[in-house]
């Protein structure tokens, strides 16, 4: 314990200081003033476990909160850091601070009504052990990841990191320039930014751990995912006001890019960072075989003995795999599915639901038309006993239709080819419903596919807006007529009536995520993305892809020094996937924003997604290439530093074009640039006449405010 004269964040000499005994107490004598600082090496000992302390961090207190709580009830703590954090950023002070902090953490939350739980300033920086029930559980969960981003800020501080991230810098990656003489990157794209970086203080430390890659912190993220259609196909069309009304009063990404054809490759794609190969829509287990077969691995699904979720939901038990009824054989059993015949689809790779369940933090998935009952990892089946009509926009469709097969995909959940992700303890548990347009609960009720359990919720999206229980981290799956995709013949799945219906639906849940406790709440921030998981038919190579299937790449690992190198052990067919499928529709809200919209035209993909939720909920390092999942890392210098291994980027033109980048506006597009566009994709748009130069402003959409 020190206090810090000179705001440094380190003990220097002539500044008061002591150690805390094993209760955490401490008397610290002498003259000086400044803001108490906890410095906590690894040389400490954590008094409640008995481990040593894995990582250094330095927390903090200001002089108002020492004044307020009196210095003999000082607690030090993330929650303490965070306070005098904001009032540094917003210019604001303790007072002003402590009480937001209250009100940021005031409101429903891990399953409590609305009005259920109060934390008021005074609990929030006190002593979190004198708290009990839903509040102490709130301030811990708080806890938590505030003290993650310090640690994060800790190691910033000691590496000496320039500040800002490099991939935050206003202009460009200031790491570029030096590497055009090794003719890997191209000059053209190259910007010299005008933006300058310094060795990191420590003020600077604590900001940019909320703000990797000038992506800001968000507590919670919805997105929403839509089916097969092309910019050319929602961008000013008649059949989807609502998604149109959302791009012009929200923010869009208008060079988005998916990464391949059909869906299964692009969901998994979003939940790694890589498609690994796979070109089908095959289960999760196709292709994976026993150790030394030739493929990854087999699954290693285990039994579920059922209970309940956090919020309830009773979680029917289950076998290791999926039951093998008779709407599933075919894909189960049949010869494309063989071992050494395609890609291996049970990925043994990390994904963004792994890190999140590690970072202490928590996800969720909301799927349209479950069967009540059914296992998640397998798709949903027909059933003659639930009919519904459907009556809303881009109806009336067919009468009493009965429910199709196939209504909920497996191949639609971004987690599900990871073994890492199926094993996860409360994999069963997070995986949720949501209300949908055509079945209702009553409907639903009548099901006969599956025992039905007592007290299943059909609509547990809307029960976690109420009660505060939704993830960080929450994807939300409409079912294949809701979400533009088809399926069965009813009138209102297909043709011009689908898109009507899906941006019905979309209008529907957006509102609903609105009207939520949480997302009224503007201490906390909260966004809604509406995406499509590919475009509808051309095939264009972007942000990190292979292009070609003759480059004969493989994924790259680190060796026992740090060096780069392909994958030891080559996956079968990898060099199939990665091949690009259309430019497609990515808009953005957020509780953040005064309707006043960014338009950013820079190119992006599924990989830069992926990399922006790790920047986004700080489970990703710009100072650690491997701590970005798969091809998130494979920005320009991270290319040009490793084309030896990548050959499928050797003959690249453009390596801006070719390279992943957060979702963050900093780059600015050169004033000669002529943006990167395939007709196919937005033939009939505005975005036919390809832009030249910058975007009239470069306002970062995740960071826009009121």
């Amino acid at each position: 314990m020190f206090v810090d004269t000179n705001g440094n964040g380190k003990l220097d000499s002539g500044e008061p200081s002591a150690k805390t005994d094993s209760n955490g107490h401490f008397t610290l004598r002498g003259s000086g003033s400044g803001q108490f600082v906890a410095d906590i090496p690894t040389s400490a000992k954590n008094t409640a476990s008995g481990a040593a302390v894995t990582s250094h961090m330095i927390l903090r207190a200001s002089v108002a909160q020492i004044a307020d709580q009196g210095a003999s009830n000082v607690v030090i703590s993330p929650m303490s850091s965070e306070v005098q954090r904001l009032v540094e950023a917003n210019g604001s002070t303790y007072a002003t601070e402590k009480t937001n902090i209250a009100n940021r953490l005031t409101g429903p939350a891990f399953g409590t009504s609305a009005s259920a739980m109060t934390v008021s300033g005074a609990d929030a920086l006190g002593d979190v052990n004198k708290l009990s029930g839903a509040g102490q559980q709130v301030v811990l969960f708080e806890e938590n990841q505030l003290a993650n981003r310090y640690t994060y800020a800790t190691t910033k501080l000691d590496r000496a990191d320039l500040y800002p991230d490099n991939l935050a810098v206003v202009g460009g990656d200031p790491a570029l320039p030096p590497l055009v003489a090794s003719g890997h990157v191209t000059a053209g794209t190259a910007m010299t930014p005008a933006q300058t970086q310094a060795p990191i203080t420590f003020a600077q430390a604590q900001q940019a751990a909320f703000n990797v890659e000038g992506i800001p912190r968000y507590d919670k993220i919805f997105i929403i995912m839509m089916e097969n259609k092309s910019t050319n196909s929602i961008l000013g069309s008649q059949y989807a006001p609502n998604i149109n009304n959302l791009l012009t009063s929200g923010s869009q990404f208008t060079t988005y890019y998916a990464t391949g054809n059909p869906s299964e490759p692009n969901y998994t794609a979003l939940g790694g960072a890589d498609d690994w190969g796979i070109t089908d829509d095959n289960w999760w287990g196709c292709g994976a075989g026993a150790p030394g077969s030739g493929a990854n691995n087999a699954p290693t699904d285990a039994a579920f003995a059922g209970g309940k979720a956090s919020d309830g939901q009773p979680l029917v038990a289950t076998q290791t795999t999926p039951p093998l009824d008779s709407a599933h054989l075919s894909s189960y059993g049949s010869a494309s599915c063989n071992v050494g015949s395609v890609a291996n689809h049970n990925v043994s790779a990390p994904s963004l639901f792994t890190l999140i369940s590690q970072a202490g933090m928590t996800w969720r998935t909301y799927s349209e038309s479950m069967n009540p009952g059914q296992d998640p990892r397998a798709d949903s089946i027909a059933d003659t006993a639930v009919t519904g009509r459907f009556a809303g926009a881009g109806g009336p469709g067919t009468a009493n239709y009965a429910v199709p097969g196939g209504l909920y995909k497996t191949k639609h959940h971004p987690g599900m080819a990871y073994q890492s992700t199926r094993n996860l303890p409360e994999f069963f548990a997070d995986n949720r419903t949501v209300a949908g347009t055509q079945w209702d609960a009553t409907a639903w009720s009548k099901s006969t596919a599956y025992p039905i359990p007592a007290g299943y919720d059909y609509d547990q999206l809307g029960t976690d807006l109420t009660t505060g229980d939704v993830g960080n981290l929450n994807f939300i799956m409409p079912d294949q007529c809701d979400d533009m995709h088809s399926v069965g013949s009813d009138t209102s799945c297909k043709g011009n009536p689908i898109i009507q219906r899906g941006d019905a639906y979309i209008q529907q849940l957006v509102t609903r995520i609105e009207s939520s406790p949480l997302w009224a709440n503007r201490q906390r921030k909260v966004a809604i993305v509406v995406m499509f998981d590919e475009g509808g038919g051309t095939s264009t190579s972007c942000c990190g892809w292979n292009t070609s299937k003759t480059s004969g790449d493989q994924p790259l690992q680190q060796d026992s020094t740090g060096k780069w190198i392909k994958n030891a052990t080559p996956l079968l067919n990898y060099s199939n996937g990665n091949l690009g499928h259309g430019n497609s529709i990515f808009g953005v809200l957020t509780n953040q924003q005064n309707g006043t919209g960014v338009v950013d035209s820079d190119a992006y993909s599924h990989f830069s997604f992926v990399r922006t939720l790790q920047d986004m909920f700080q489970i990703g390092d710009p100072g650690n290439d491997a701590s970005y999942l798969s091809r998130a890392k494979y920005t320009e210098r991270f290319i040009a530093q490793n084309i030896a291994n990548l050959p499928e980027f050797q003959g690249s033109a453009d390596t801006h074009f070719d390279s992943v980048r957060p979702m963050n506006h900093a780059y600015v597009i050169p004033s000669s640039y002529t943006q990167k566009l395939n007709p196919g994709d937005v033939s009939g748009t505005s975005l036919a006449t390809a832009q030249v130069g910058p975007d009239k402003t470069q306002a970062n959409v995740w960071a826009v405010s009121k």
